[in-house]
Order: structure tokens, then sequence, then C-alpha cells
């Protein structure tokens, strides 16, 4: 079995195209979700944790917690808005 990554490395440029790809899938269900009557934000929520105990089962606990503790600045910095909502 390959040993992941460092968690730090999730923004390397040489897994860009297989996030991309990934996003699809999940922008994919997202929208399959959507369409099937569930709210859009309890979606995201369960798309959150589901994430969150993904990366803890691949990075653990302490490289997870350290890596969310920088999430609050990168939105603030708007790098997950797509659009203006008014």
């Amino acid at each position: 079995m390959m040993t992941p990554a460092p968690l730090s490395q999730i923004d390397d440029p040489a897994a860009a195209e297989d996030r991309r790809v990934a996003l699809g899938f999940v922008t994919e269900a997202f929208a399959e979700a959507i369409m099937a009557g569930l709210e859009s934000d309890s979606f995201a929520h369960a798309a959150i944790f589901a994430a969150f105990q993904e990366l803890v089962s691949i990075y653990g606990e302490e490289a997870v917690a350290q890596f969310a503790e920088g999430l609050g600045e990168r939105i603030r910095q708007g790098e997950f808005t797509i659009a203006q909502r008014h």
C-alpha cells in the first residue's frame, strides 16, 4: 500500500488534475441530491463530515486538525467563493 503524502502537501500542483476530477464527482452528487429534494445545506454538512472522516482515516486526527485550523483564513480570503450572493 502506498503511503499518502503529508496533508500539508494537499495543495501540491501534481495532484491538481485528480482534485479537479474528484470535485466534478462531488458536484454531480450534490446536484443529484438537490434534485432528489435534499436541502443543499444538509448535503454540504454531510459532505464536509464525510471528507473529514476520510482525511482522519488517512492522515490522523492531529494532521487534519492542523489542516482545519487554516481553513478560516482561506474562507475569509474567498478561496471557496464562486459567486457573490445578494
